[in-house]
């Protein structure tokens, strides 16, 4: 079995994010900039002006995401952030069905995976989601939410699939709070002490 390991994204990483976010889906386009910009914004922006970005956010004090490695080879991604971070996110009519206030700083998402195609199947994706809550705990979230697709409804290509599996956020102990279409629940997992 491959040894998994999961690092956040750093400057001096992102050769690593580089190499995670392409081979596989979107990420080489989009460099995880989907849910940080408007779609007029998103539009106007290249590739590459995207892929500028992404290197600046690694440059924050907080990581715009996690850099996942299979046996020391960068192979997936997981963008992890304070909702209100991810502006896009309350403008999306599906995720107003949230229960909880979209700018609510101590709510953080999981908006994003990526995973190259020859690492799939290996449990990578569920390792990310794991260390997603870990990041959010230890900067301080009290509620982890997720958006993604449940496939025991309608099938997902693996370009749909970069908003995460239902099963694996059920694997991860999540629980869905709203369901604002058939196969697009929403998931939320408490941190706060009980």
């Amino acid at each position: 079995m491959a040894e998994i390991t999961i690092l956040p994204a750093t400057p001096d990483r992102f050769a690593d994010v580089e190499q995670a976010m392409t081979g596989g889906g979107d990420g080489g386009s989009c460099w995880c900039q989907w849910w940080m910009l408007s779609a007029s914004q998103f539009d106007a922006t290249s590739r590459e002006e995207r892929h500028e970005m992404l290197r600046a956010q690694t440059d924050q004090p907080l990581p715009p995401g996690l850099i996942g490695y299979l046996d020391g080879a960068a192979a997936g991604w997981v963008k992890v952030a304070p909702r209100p971070a991810q502006p896009r996110l309350a403008r999306t009519r599906d995720f107003r069905a949230s229960p909880t206030p979209m700018d609510d700083e101590t709510a953080w998402a999981v908006s994003c995976f990526v995973v190259r195609r020859e690492h799939r199947g290996q449990g990578l994706s569920k390792a990310l989601l794991d260390a997603a809550v870990d990041h959010a705990r230890a900067h301080g979230a009290l509620l982890v939410e997720g958006y993604p697709l449940d496939t025991a409804v309608k099938s997902a290509t693996t370009n749909e699939l970069y908003h995460g599996s239902l099963s694996t956020f059920l694997a991860a102990g999540f629980t869905e709070v709203a369901r604002p279409k058939p196969n697009r629940p929403i998931v939320s997992l408490s941190l706060a002490e009980p």
